[in-house]
């Protein structure tokens, strides 16, 4: 058995450990649709909606729901090509985001893990990317005690972080210091999005708590998202700043060192190449 070495222009294009395919795409179309929903549902939810009338129940329905449809996400994209190298790489990658993380939890928002993450969505792809996000934000949760309701929330999040860098433009072309800053952008941009949505996740638990930023169910939109606009600024703001200005840093201090080793690995373990089996030999 033999692996057929890449020639010409397909020797330095981009190696992907999984090509999404029409099932995988629309199990991310959905859990992703789902999740915007999830996220977003007070702030798009009428007067007179059913989830207006539930709103403390809703944040718990939606925490039940999304572990259902990332499970299916997960098999779907592993039926259709997460192969035992893949998934040691998922393993490792992981593992050592769920490390990362606790080294700056609880201290003024940096996080470590973010520029990671980043860095392995670009190389790896954004199918693999969103499996990875997820499956680091379990590990981490379990690691560090941090498993509630918010925790289905912040794997969708940190999926959603790792795809977007691996739809990044320019995978097979863009090098060097241009895709350095490319990256450190992407992170920080992410990084601040990435506590913005979560503030969206807990924010209907506030309702009646703090009457200038909490949740009114009801209420116009424009009332309610300036009321959130106050809550990001006074609560979280502190937190997502510090988180990107790491995330950057990061990203361009270790980032030539970890995209060199992450596109190494993945030569090495040879995804894509084609397996052709040849007769004994005389």
């Amino acid at each position: 058995m033999s692996h057929a070495p890449g020639t010409g222009r397909a020797a330095i294009r981009q190696v992907r450990p999984i090509r999404l395919g029409p099932r995988s795409i629309g199990a991310l179309a959905l859990v992703s649709a789902v999740g915007v929903v999830a996220f977003g549902w007070p702030l798009i939810a009428g007067g007179e909606s059913g989830l207006s009338a539930h709103a403390q129940d809703a944040p718990w329905l939606f925490a039940a729901l999304l572990p259902l449809l990332l499970a299916v996400v997960v098999a779907t994209i592993a039926d259709v090509g997460l192969d035992a190298k893949a998934i040691a790489m998922l393993g490792v990658l992981a593992a050592a985001g769920a490390a990362l993380r606790p080294l700056g939890a609880g201290t003024a928002g940096i996080e470590p893990m973010f520029f990671l993450m980043v860095l392995s969505g670009r190389v790896l792809g954004p199918g693999f990317g969103f499996v990875l996000g997820a499956v680091s934000m379990f590990a981490s949760a379990l690691l560090t005690g941090g498993v509630g309701p918010w925790m289905p929330f912040q794997m969708l999040s940190m999926g959603w972080v790792c795809m977007g860098a691996g739809l990044l433009p320019g995978p097979d072309s863009l090098r060097g210091r241009r895709e350095l800053w490319l990256l450190a952008t992407y992170g920080a941009v992410s990084s601040v999005l990435y506590g913005t949505v979560m503030n969206l996740q807990g924010w209907p638990y506030l309702g009646g708590l703090a009457t200038g930023v909490s949740f009114v169910p009801g209420d116009p939109v424009g009332e309610n998202l300036g009321r959130f606009i106050a809550y990001c600024l006074a609560t979280s703001l502190g937190w997502d700043l510090p988180r990107a200005v790491v995330t950057v840093l990061l990203s361009l201090a270790l980032g030539p060192a970890v995209l060199k080793a992450l596109r190494r690995a993945t030569r090495r373990a040879a995804f894509e190449a084609q397996v052709t089996f040849e007769g004994p030999k005389a």
